[in-house]
């Protein structure tokens, strides 16, 4: 028995509505959550089209070697950015008037294990055993017309196939696909707001290395602390197989919608540091340091089906990761956008940070999220959302979770630090700066006194440790 797909109507409209304009296919992404027993796709969106690749791909009998892997895979990188915690890019689609044949299911199973290549490398964290490494290939004829009454569902010819991603010798394994209307509405978000304080210290040894690896390493690192973190739930330690609505009110009324939507509230989780974690530090000479404080917000969001404390604590940690691991790559990549010259070592420098903004699907309880500079407008943000997601939005929903960040930037020289091990590759390009990532909560964001406290308390615990 293969995996099931339930999947929102409004994505089955979405594949529907799809125009081929004359071009031979058109390919794109599905977007869900995967569980132990089904995986859920809550949304749809087919890869832009490259301008050069236009006049190509119009002709009816062009081939799938025109399928640009790079330029997909690159639009999955992008799309995984806007992906709240506990959101997944499940698999790709191919839509197309031609009949199905070889190349199709060649070029799926190529484009899948592609994008969840490329995705793996720009995480902090790994999936679990436990986790299923299943992804979705669905191929859809568009020739085919529907029969009366079935207008708002896409084509009859359906093919939905999984690869297990980890296995390079995979064979294709028959799957279902479902639809439901109304699948996210009852949805569970998780909010967080974490306190960062990153040292990432840049050894003579790694002195060379490009700054985006050297901060993913330091960033590697502080991983662990946040895997090994302990979680709260309204205030509350709770075993990892509980229930994670166990103890709240359920409705009077008998009918799931409704005590489904009685249980759709916010879980506000804090992070607290494991005392019990150590790592083994050397004293090196350093040539400067990269440094990350500030309050970040999270956002996650788990299916209402029975879902585990366990699941949800995972969705907000790796919510945790991504947003701050996204932030400085943005950064990064504006800077070189924009070359910025290289400033003196007695020369500072500052500039602005993206902060979080977050959009509403409609008609679903989950929201998607991009990352704004101070010097962008709304309507670039909407265009952007346009681009990615192939959905318009309202600029009156924006929702931007944090102020207006910056970035100090100093280059001392030959100061010690403390610091976990390095890589032991060779370096190449000097480095000596010292840059300060500034994030600053939004003041309407406030958490809890109390839970604030003890966190202080053993954060001051651990460091005197």
């Amino acid at each position: 028995m293969g995996r099931t797909y339930i999947v929102e109507e409004n994505v089955g409209q979405y594949l529907l509505n799809v125009d081929l304009q004359g071009k031979a296919f058109v390919s794109g992404l599905l977007i869900g959550q995967s569980s132990s027993q089904k995986d859920y796709v809550i949304l749809a969106t087919r890869t832009p089209p490259k301008e050069e690749q236009n006049e190509n791909l119009k002709h009816p009998k062009a081939k799938l070697d025109n399928l640009d892997e790079e330029w997909a895979t690159e639009h999955a990188n992008q799309v995984s950015r806007m992906l709240p915690g506990g959101l997944l890019v499940l698999g790709v689609f191919i839509i197309t008037a031609l009949e199905m044949g070889n190349d199709f299911q060649n070029a799926l199973r190529r484009l899948v294990f592609a994008v969840e290549k490329s995705l793996n490398k720009k995480r902090l964290w790994n999936f679990t055993e436990e986790e299923v490494s299943e992804r979705v290939t669905l191929y859809l004829c568009s020739s085919t017309k529907n029969l009366p009454g079935q207008e708002h569902l896409p084509s009859k010819r359906i093919f939905c196939r999984t690869y297990d991603v980890h296995d390079p010798k995979s064979s294709a394994k028959p799957a279902d696909w479902k639809y439901q209307n109304g699948l996210s509405t009852s949805w569970i978000s998780l909010e967080c707001t974490v306190h960062v304080n990153i040292h990432i210290p840049l050894s003579t040894a790694s002195v060379s290395y490009p700054l985006e690896k050297n901060t993913k390493n330091g960033l590697t690192r502080w991983a662990k602390q946040i895997e090994n973190g302990v979680y709260l739930i309204n205030g509350q330690v709770k075993a990892e197989d509980c229930d994670l609505l166990e103890g709240q009110k359920k409705s009077s009324r008998g009918n799931a919608q409704a005590t489904s939507h009685c249980l759709d509230v916010r879980v506000l989780t804090q992070l607290l540091l494991n005392s019990d974690h150590r790592s083994t530090a050397t004293v090196q000479i350093c040539s400067g340091s990269v440094n990350l404080k500030g309050a970040v917000k999270c956002r996650a969001y788990i299916h209402s089906n029975k879902p585990k404390v366990k699941d949800a604590v995972q969705a907000v940690k790796r919510d945790i990761l991504n947003t701050v691991a996204d932030r400085c790559e943005i950064l990064f990549e504006d800077l070189l956008m924009n070359e910025i010259p290289e400033k003196k070592d007695s020369e500072k420098e500052f500039h602005i940070l993206p902060h979080r903004v977050f959009v509403p699907i409609p008609g679903s309880a989950v929201m998607l999220c991009d990352y704004k500079f101070g010097d962008e407008s709304a309507e670039e943000i909407r265009d952007h959302f346009i681009e990615m997601l192939d959905h318009r939005i309202q600029i009156e929903d924006l929702e931007i979770a944090e102020e207006m960040n910056t970035v100090y930037v100093n280059s001392p020289m030959n100061t010690e630090a403390t610091l976990d091990n390095t890589d032991d590759e060779q370096p190449k390009q000097p480095i000596k700066t010292t840059i300060l990532l500034k994030i600053q909560q939004n003041t309407g964001v406030i958490a809890a006194f109390a839970v604030a406290v003890l966190a202080a308390g053993l954060s001051f615990h651990y460091f005197s440790d």
